[in-house]
């Protein structure tokens, strides 16, 4: 017998909201600052002449849609290995909308763990800054 059909409720989607090029720039002006005054000082080490194991060689941001990532680039010297740079993405703020973020760090598990709700760009940058969840 097949099976029966059965009508449900679908509700929309709700939309996301439009991030405006004025709030990408000042975005990505002020998560610069923080790479540059901060991360990479704090990350990116000279690399030793016999490094076996992977290390950072770049740090940066880049937008998709309304998402905003710092990502960190990793040079594998090991003369087996499949690439010699990968990258992985370790901080994500979310445009919530009305100037507001939401922050989420990579897992283990290779998932995004959303950690804060709407917090100001501020907020974000001080939380990336003062906990290890969102650093490399």
């Amino acid at each position: 017998m097949p099976p029966r059909k059965q009508w449900v409720y679908s509700p929309q989607k709700a939309s996301r909201p439009k991030v405006s090029d004025s709030t990408k720039a000042e975005v990505q002006r002020k998560a610069n600052e923080l790479i540059e005054s901060f991360l990479k000082p704090e990350f990116i080490k000279p690399h030793p002449e016999d490094a076996e194991y992977n290390y950072i060689v770049d740090i940066y941001t880049k937008w998709y849609r309304s998402y905003f990532y710092l990502c960190a680039k990793y040079r594998c010297p090991a003369p087996n290995c499949i690439a010699e740079f990968f990258e992985t993405k370790f901080a994500r703020l979310e445009y919530a909308g009305n100037d507001k973020f939401n922050l989420a760090y990579m897992r283990h598990t290779e998932q995004w763990w959303e950690t804060d709700q709407e917090l100001t760009l501020e907020e974000c940058l001080e939380r990336i800054r003062e906990d290890s969840l969102f650093q490399p």
